[in-house]
């Protein structure tokens, strides 16, 4: 199948689906990602405090796919976003995964009461000039950290990776995002499963023939997010994968845009302070 691109730069495309790693154990990972190249992911998603890094190279290196061919993602963590730290943890991840250089390095979370993400993110702009990244972004901002951001350093994240899915919505961060061409990417884009047994996704997965997991990340895809669901069994990996034979209706999408109970409290980045 052919997965859609999204444009993050002029020389940098993601492909709009992608598979997530968080929480899967780092010996378990290199099958569940081997699983997912296999089932026609390009596009993996890790980060450096999953600790499953070197599962997720192992994976890249037997696939026997060029790694030009395969997107991938890493991140940053706080712990590390003093300047002397951020080009030893990107090393350290490039190692883990068996590669030269990332196609997407983010900032994980602001964490604004430690004031360092200016720094971090002109130190990771260094590494992208210096080609050990693609791209550069960040994951966990709200629309003032991200402005806050720019101001200082006049360089817009290309991408903001955050909790999205029908019950969080995020409506002014998107807005956001569109004004300043910033990329949404949705972690839990199905709500680790909360969602798959509400109304109306049931009927409209019943109305199409596909699952409601189908139905969320097809309602995603519309929206023009970027979405890395995650699953260590094989049906759902190809499954969660399968979402362009079918297309919403106007009404559908409406329907779900319904289920938006409002912006979260919980982990929102001006929670972590220190």
């Amino acid at each position: 199948m052919t997965i859609p691109d999204i444009r993050l730069s002029a020389s940098v495309t993601i492909p709009q689906v992608g598979f997530g790693v968080f929480q899967i154990p780092d010996e378990e990972t290199t099958a569940a990602v081997e699983t997912a190249i296999e089932a026609g992911y390009r596009h993996i998603d890790t980060a450096a405090i999953y600790r499953n890094e070197r599962g997720v190279g192992q994976a890249l290196t037997s696939s026997g796919i060029a790694r030009g061919d395969i997107f991938v993602t890493s991140k940053l963590w706080p712990d590390d976003f003093a300047a002397a730290d951020v080009r030893p943890a990107l090393e350290k991840s490039l190692s883990l995964l068996g590669t030269d250089y990332l196609d997407l390095y983010l900032l994980h979370w602001p964490v604004p009461g430690r004031g360092a993400y200016v720094g971090a993110w002109e130190e990771v702009l260094k590494a992208r000039e210096e080609g050990l990244i693609r791209e550069a972004g960040v994951s966990n901002f709200t629309p003032e950290l991200l402005s806050d951001l720019i101001e200082r350093t006049g360089v817009t994240p290309a991408i903001n990776q955050v909790k999205l899915d029908p019950t969080l919505q995020q409506p002014a961060l998107r807005a956001y995002h569109d004004e300043h061409g910033i990329v949404t990417e949705a972690y839990s884009p199905l709500a680790q499963g909360e969602v798959l047994g509400s109304e109306p996704i049931t009927t409209i997965a019943q109305a199409h023939g596909v699952t409601p997991a189908q139905v969320v990340l097809r309602w995603h895809i519309q929206h023009g997010t970027v979405v890395i669901p995650k699953s260590v069994t094989p049906e759902r990996i190809a499954s969660n994968l399968d979402l362009f034979g079918f297309e919403l209706s106007a009404d559908e999408v409406a329907l779900i845009d319904a289920m938006d109970a409002g912006d979260a409290v919980w982990q929102t980045p001006l929670t972590f302070l220190n």
